[in-house]
């Protein structure tokens, strides 16, 4: 199960997230590794390196970012924001990670997008959430949210 998302030009990012999955179908269950393919071919190929689009995609284990750059980064707390408000938005969602309140992910997710939304002109408050549910070990009676 992996879920993906996107910043920039939608035909683009479509023409990668279609890469991605032909990766992960080489490589199942590996989530890094087909993203560090996928970047391999969108730095080195000579029609794909002209695509401009960020990727965030997540699995039940991890959280990556990949760029036309070649980087595939993990973030340090799973955390991840992209676009014109991604900083906004990241910035929102640690600080109510950090908060004394008990939120879910997606209430944190839904919370600093709207405060993205507040301070940035180009995000707008046109949310689709999807939330990939998994099972912890030590709890496996109660799903968490991703």
């Amino acid at each position: 199960e992996v879920i993906a998302g996107f910043a920039g030009a939608t035909a683009d990012a479509l023409t990668l997230l279609e890469r991605l999955e032909a990766r992960l179908e080489d490589h199942p269950g590996q989530l890094m590794r087909s993203c560090v393919e996928l970047a391999k071919h969108w730095r080195t190929d000579k029609y794909l390196r002209r695509l401009e689009a960020t990727l965030v995609v997540a699995d039940p284990h991890m959280s990556l970012t990949l760029t036309g750059n070649g980087d595939v980064l993990e973030p340090h707390d799973g955390v991840i924001g992209i676009g014109s408000g991604g900083n906004f938005a990241l910035a929102a969602a640690r600080a109510l990670m950090a908060a004394p309140v008990e939120l879910d992910a997606e209430d944190i997710a839904l919370r600093a997008m709207g405060i993205a939304a507040d301070m940035c002109v180009h995000t707008n408050r046109n949310f689709t959430t999807q939330v990939l549910l998994i099972q912890h070990p030590d709890t496996a009676s109660q799903p968490t949210a991703l």
